[in-house]
């Protein structure tokens, strides 16, 4: 599980100027899937003009290890001999986290995690799972979803998950180098929340959310006005509410 996350994040330590797109799908059954595309062609075009030779950065062949269709952490760890889980819910819930690595023209261009058909039980197993470290994916996917209403604590509209991600991964020195260049790192993040059943009402108004269609709702994050203190609202109620047919 540490080698497969270690991957993860060193996606995002490396690359400059990646975009994040998210996708939450909310299930009827109250269980939600969740898809994260980290987007580097840009950098990777930059790093290319540069030099040649950059793109043989060890950081760089270790990411290309990763299979280029999903594949389970379960069936990674057992593949690199590093899983030492045994218990059986953890395991189901291995089972259902996966990873890939995207090319394009046959050169790395990014790299995408999936959550399947997690249930609130399966997301409170993260943590223990991954022994204290986060996964670095949107803090939406914790929003409380019943199978009718989603509960949106706009507090979380924030990378809090991928900054302690990249803090667990890097050394003291690194983490003090690299904490005013997290807005830095991102170019666009945004996630889009998906329902099976039609909207059937939206309670509170934040300027960074947007309804989409009659199933569907976009989160756009402002990266400059996150880190700005004096950044100012029109809307940003501190609870929305998502009712669903």
């Amino acid at each position: 599980m540490k080698r497969t996350l270690l991957f993860f994040v060193i996606s995002l330590i490396t690359l400059h100027s990646c975009t994040i797109n998210s996708e939450i799908i909310y299930h009827k059954d109250a269980a939600s899937s969740t898809i994260m595309d980290i987007d580097v062609k840009e950098f990777m075009a930059e790093m290319k003009a540069m030099s040649p030779d950059s793109l043989n950065k060890k950081e760089f062949s270790e990411m290309d290890k990763m299979p280029i269709t999903w594949t389970s952490m379960y069936d990674l760890d057992k593949k690199e001999g590093t899983l030492k889980v045994k218990d059986p819910d953890s395991i189901k819930v291995m089972k259902k986290i996966f990873m890939k690595s995207n090319k394009e023209n046959n050169e790395y261009s990014g790299f995408s995690l999936k959550l399947d058909h997690f249930t609130k039980s399966d997301l409170n197993s993260l943590d223990g799972l991954t022994k204290g470290e986060k996964l670095p994916i949107d803090q939406n996917i914790y929003n409380d979803w019943d199978g009718k209403t989603l509960t949106i604590h706009t507090e979380n509209f924030n990378l809090k998950n991928i900054e302690e991600a990249l803090r667990s991964k890097t050394s003291k020195e690194e983490t003090l180098s690299t904490d005013g260049m997290v807005p830095m790192l991102f170019k666009q993040i945004g996630t889009t929340l998906k329902f099976e059943n039609k909207i059937k009402s939206i309670t509170g108004k934040h300027d960074w959310l947007k309804q989409i269609d009659d199933h569907t709702v976009r989160l756009e994050y402002d990266i400059k006005a996150l880190y700005d203190k004096e950044s100012t609202f029109k809307h940003a109620d501190k609870k929305i509410l998502i009712i669903t047919e």
